[in-house]
Parts: C-alpha cells; sequence; structure tokens
C-alpha cells in the first residue's frame, strides 16, 4: 500500500530503470560518480540513438568496469566494437583509474554465448 499512495510509477519504462543504475549516490566513490556521470551524460544518449541502451554492471572493481548492453544492441555483433573502441577509450581517457570495460552478459544472452544458439 505504500508504494501506491506514494504516488510512484507502479511500473517504470526501460529508460527510467536503465537510469537509475548510474544514480550517483553518498556512498558512491569519486571514481564511481565520474564513470556513472560520463555513462548517463555521454556515453547512454549514443547507444540509445541506435535503439540500444547500457547499464552498469554489477561491479567496478579493480579499474575494471562491468557493463550490460541492451535493446538493439544486446544482440549486435558490432556491440563488443563500441564497447572496447568506443566506450572503453572515452572511460580510459576521463577517468584514469578506469583499466578496461567488459560486457557482463545477462543470463539469456549467456546462454546462446555458450551452446553457440542464436539469440531470437
Amino acid at each position: 500500500m505504500d508504494l501506491y499512495s506514494s504516488g510512484q510509477p507502479l511500473i517504470l519504462d526501460s529508460t527510467i530503470a536503465a537510469s537509475m543504475d548510474t544514480a550517483i549516490h553518498e556512498d558512491d566513490s569519486e571514481t564511481v560518480a565520474m564513470i556513472k556521470e560520463l555513462l548517463e551524460t555521454r556515453i547512454r544518449p549514443a547507444v540509445q540513438d541506435d535503439g540500444g541502451d547500457i547499464e552498469c554492471g554489477d561491479s567496478i572493481q579493480k579499474g575494471i568496469v562491468k557493463l550490460r548492453m541492451q535493446g538493439a544492441c544486446s544482440g549486435c555483433p558490432s556491440s563488443s566494437v563500441t564497447l572496447k573502441s568506443g566506450i572503453e577509450n572515452m572511460l580510459m581517457h576521463y577517468v584514469p583509474e578506469v583499466k578496461a570495460v567488459e560486457q557482463e552478459l545477462d543470463d539469456e544472452h549467456e546462454d546462446a554465448a555458450l551452446t553457440g544458439a542464436p539469440h531470437e
């Protein structure tokens, strides 16, 4: 009942849900905050222009940033090029602590990658 009376939407559209992962929190380090800001202001809009989206993964540790590609980018063969050539280069340029960017696959894409089955 609290959610109903809060006035918040019951169902979030994917854009709102995805942008919640890049919200900067008080307990985020300066490095994490810079990464999230770049994702939200520079990287996500470019990826969304191509019909996809990007979500910050579960961890940013030891200089490795984990990201999930979504929408049109999730099954696109060129998403790995986008991830390495575009996103990794930008993050490493602006945030020297970033050493690499890796794609974190969701369960559906991970299963297809392991079995070699195409994703539908």
